[in-house]
């Protein structure tokens, strides 16, 4: 039985093959292949970038200031003219410019009539002054020397040097209610600026050498002046009084601005000068004085031993 079925299946085994195979192939031919998974779509190119914005131009350095100019020095304000008569005379000083105020309101004004003084003694007072060369200008208000040699005077600690003397006529100050012809100041500033001035009277008698040098060199006109030949020399010591006392007062000057803090030395004895040099004088400044100030209770010394 065996072999008949191994016999029955040896003869259908080929027709069975077959029939797989073609069904297999059939099969096969019905099974479409997998469609390719779909590609994703691609997002959409994004637009062009605007064109870059054009870099704006570059402003221009800027210009290199010009240097500041320096800012031009203010032009000095010429003081306004003063005189000893009329409008612009002593009464109205103080009106002419602020910086002249203390001539109407200061207190301690000069020249002053020297009345009530107390006698004491003095500290030394000492005169240095060389032979010298000189010159003479003519100012305007009154005539004025140059001394180049200077000089000094010492008062207790202080030392005042010598800057120029000048005159006046007649003379500013009285004495007890006496006038005299002229005067000559001595004008003297210490290192701190402080004025100390020396008042020399003058009284008519003989002719005074020492002014005749210095009328020799006045000058034609104003505002020009005259110096000494280089063998021509005054010396100030020679025309100083012989007496030396003195009055002693803190004042001011006699000129404007008026200041004050000016320390006053006047010899109570007078020179002599001539007529004629009084007359030399006064044809060119026939008053140049300013009228006597009030005393306003201020403290004079007068000198009770020699001064040298």
């Amino acid at each position: 039985m065996m072999s008949r079925a191994n016999h029955l299946f040896t003869l259908l085994f080929p027709t069975l093959a077959c029939l797989a195979l073609s069904a297999g192939m059939a099969s096969a031919a019905d099974v479409k292949p997998a469609a390719a998974p779909a590609q994703a779509a691609m997002p959409p190119a994004p637009p062009p970038p605007p064109p870059a914005a054009a870099a704006p131009a570059a402003e221009p350095a800027p210009k290199k200031a010009a240097p500041a100019k320096r800012a031009a020095k203010p032009k000095a304000v010429p003081m306004p003219h003063w005189s000893y008569h009329g409008s612009d005379g002593p009464d109205n000083w103080g009106k002419l410019h602020a910086s002249y105020g203390l001539c109407d309101s200061g207190k301690q004004q000069s020249p002053i009539d020297i009345r009530g003084s107390i006698g004491v003694d003095l500290p030394e007072l000492r005169f240095n002054y060389a032979p010298s060369r000189f010159s003479v200008a003519n100012n305007g208000h009154t005539l004025e020397v140059t001394y180049p040699a200077g000089g000094s005077l010492t008062f207790a600690t202080k030392t005042y040097q010598l800057v120029q003397f000048h005159f006046h006529r007649p003379a500013e100050e009285k004495i007890e209610g006496k006038s005299f012809e002229m005067v000559a100041h001595l004008v003297h500033r210490d290192a701190q600026g402080a004025l100390a001035v020396v008042a020399v009277l003058m009284t008519v008698g003989a002719e005074n050498p020492f002014i005749q040098a210095l009328w020799n060199h006045i000058p034609l006109a104003a505002g020009q002046a005259m110096a000494s030949a280089a063998d021509v020399s005054i010396d100030l010591n020679r025309f100083m009084p012989k007496e030396r006392q003195l009055y002693n007062y803190m004042g001011s000057l006699t000129t404007p601005p008026c200041s004050e803090g000016v320390q006053w030395f006047v010899f109570k004895e007078p020179v002599e000068v001539s007529p004629e040099q009084l007359r030399t004088f006064a044809r060119l400044f026939p008053n140049n004085a300013r009228p006597i100030q009030p005393t306003h209770d201020r403290l004079i010394k007068e000198s009770r031993g020699r001064v040298r």
